[in-house]
């Protein structure tokens, strides 16, 4: 048990050491970061933090890519939920092929479809706002996000739909009141994976956008000049980045925990 238990702390270390190397860099100088190696800033600091916190070239970017994610959160579930339903419900001609062509878009690589994309969205005029990226992340969240549902919504009897229409409600009506508060444990999973996903995706947000949504992805990388990396600004804004992450984990813990037990996941 002992042994069970240093294996565990040491394991647990090693994940949490890049984060305190990351927190520790960002409340440091420059100057301090690239003389010498140090466990904790000698001469803290929070100017880093500040320099992101006032200048808007660098909070927008914050807000564009939480725009972003948020709508593409909630376009996601929006369209999974229904496909999800009838995957799980009614039996068609291909549907276990038109179910694993879904899957399928996940498992290209985003560089494939960024040209498409740059090329339609500058032609419609869509190019450079929060749509177009939350748009292009659809391809490949919605087929997740239909994938996750579909395990959940199979583990719900469909004796709970008939029993439902039989009580006089109408297929909106129990969709909405009965059968979604059922698999409430499965969508939060899924806004999770969604918002990571789209979060963590830095090729298609660059490809889509130059200065009015550009992502803090792409703001980050604004730190390289002809003076040199400035690690510490670029640190803060790590560990700004991460912060979003950690406050949908912390707020969707539980949906997860279910998740992982019951769904497809």
């Amino acid at each position: 048990m002992l042994r069970a238990r240093i294996v565990l702390g040491l394991y647990i270390v090693f994940l949490l050491l890049p984060i305190y190397w990351l927190v520790n860099m960002s409340l440091k100088t420059n100057t301090e970061i690239v003389s010498s190696l140090t466990l904790w800033p000698h001469n803290l600091t929070f100017r880093n933090y500040a320099t992101i916190f006032t200048d808007p070239s660098w909070y927008s970017g914050y807000l564009n890519s939480l725009k972003y994610v948020a709508l593409n959160t909630v376009l996601s579930i929006a369209l999974a939920l229904p496909a999800a339903y009838a995957f799980s419900r009614f039996r068609f001609v291909g549907d276990k092929h038109l179910f694993f062509w879904l899957l399928s878009n996940r498992m290209a690589p985003p560089a494939v479809f960024a040209l498409p994309f740059f090329n339609l969205y500058s032609a419609i005029g869509l190019f450079d706002t929060p749509l177009a990226v939350a748009l292009a992340h659809c391809l490949f969240n919605v087929p997740l996000a239909v994938w996750i549902l579909e395990g959940f919504m199979s583990g719900v009897p469909r004796e709970i739909d008939e029993t439902a229409y039989l009580d006089g409600y109408s297929f909106p009506r129990f969709f909405v009141k009965i059968f979604t508060p059922l698999v409430a444990s499965g969508i939060g999973v899924t806004a999770f994976f969604c918002f990571m996903f789209s979060w963590v995706e830095l090729l298609l947000a660059r490809t889509l956008t130059s200065v009015d949504a550009k992502p803090i992805a792409a703001t980050m990388t604004r730190t390289v000049s002809a003076a040199g990396m400035d690690w510490g600004l670029l640190a803060a804004a790590g560990v700004l980045t991460i912060l979003p992450g950690a406050l949908v984990i912390w707020f969707v813990r539980n949906y997860i925990a279910k998740g992982f037990a019951l769904g497809r996941v």
